[in-house]
C-alpha cells in the first residue's frame, strides 16, 4: 500500500474521512464537519510550515487514510515536540493502514530532528492506545472530563514517543 504526500486533489477524500470521524467517533472532538476547501487550506498550511500530510492510497490512487503532525503547543520551548493524528477510512480499519501511516510519520519526525511525538487519545479508545503502545509510545497521564461529545464527558490520555537519545536540546 503506497504512502505519499497529500495533494490538493486529495482534500475531498480527506474531508470525507475526517467528517466520518467527527460524526461517528470520539477520535475528533469537533462537532462541525468540513468541506474539501477547508482541507485544501489545512494541507497547504501544514505543508507551508514544513509539516507532513501523508495519505495511504490504493492501486487506483484513492485515499484510504491520512496522517499528519504539527506543533504540540505554540510556545518556542515546545519546538522540538509535535502532536500527530492518524485517520483511516471506516471500511479500511484493521487492515494495517494505521501502523503504516504512523511508522511513516515517526520516520519523518526523526528526519526533521523532532525529539518527542505526542498523542492525545480518547481514554476509551482502547484500539488506538494499543496501537500506540505497539509503536513504542508510553502513556504519560489522563486528564479527566476535559472534553465532551455525544452528550458525555470525555477523558484524554496522553502518550509520547521519544524519537532520539539527545540528552540536551540543540542550541538556538
Amino acid at each position: 500500500m503506497p504512502i505519499r504526500d497529500a495533494r490538493p486533489v486529495d482534500a475531498e477524500r480527506i474531508a470525507e474521512i475526517y467528517n466520518d470521524a467527527v460524526q461517528h467517533t470520539t477520535a475528533i472532538w469537533n462537532d462541525e464537519t468540513v468541506d474539501a476547501a477547508n482541507r485544501r487550506g489545512w494541507i497547504a498550511d501544514r505543508q507551508a510550515h514544513g509539516f507532513p500530510v501523508i495519505v495511504a492510497v490504493d492501486a487506483d490512487d484513492d485515499v484510504l487514510g491520512y496522517a499528519s503532525f504539527g506543533p504540540w503547543r505554540a510556545f518556542d520551548g515546545y519546538r522540538h515536540t509535535v502532536e500527530h493524528s492518524v485517520y483511516v477510512r471506516g471500511d479500511q480499519r484493521g487492515a494495517g493502514l494505521g501502523p503504516a501511516l504512523m511508522a511513516e510519520l515517526v520516520e519523518r519526525a526523526r528526519q526533521r530532528g523532532t525529539h518527542v511525538m505526542v498523542a492525545g487519545i480518547d481514554a476509551e479508545n482502547a484500539g488506538s492506545i494499543r496501537l500506540h503502545e505497539r509503536m513504542g509510545f508510553a502513556a504519560t497521564g489522563t486528564l479527566r472530563q476535559v472534553g465532551m461529545k455525544f452528550g458525555r464527558w470525555l477523558d484524554l490520555t496522553f502518550m509520547q514517543l521519544v524519537l532520539d537519545d539527545r540528552e540536551a536540546p540543540p542550541r538556538g
